[in-house]
């Protein structure tokens, strides 16, 4: 599992896409979650504005496991 480090109190998922590396821009990340299954703590997540904190898991289908951590 990648652990992915944020500066802030949380991050949207569409910002955590990019920052993780999954996707080039941020206005991919419409596209990039109506085409690919995402779990985050174990239930499916389709919005990109959803706010994931310190502890959270994402699992992207095809990418891996990503743990947000405080950085």
């Amino acid at each position: 599992m990648q652990e992915v480090s944020i500066q802030t109190e949380y991050i949207a998922l569409g910002q955590f896409l990019k920052l993780s590396g999954v996707i080039d821009t941020g206005g991919m990340a419409k596209a990039f979650l109506a085409d690919v299954p995402i779990q985050v703590n174990g239930e499916e997540e389709n919005r990109r504005g959803r706010k994931l904190y310190p502890g959270d898991v994402v699992a992207i289908d095809g990418y891996g496991q990503y743990k947000v951590v405080r950085g």
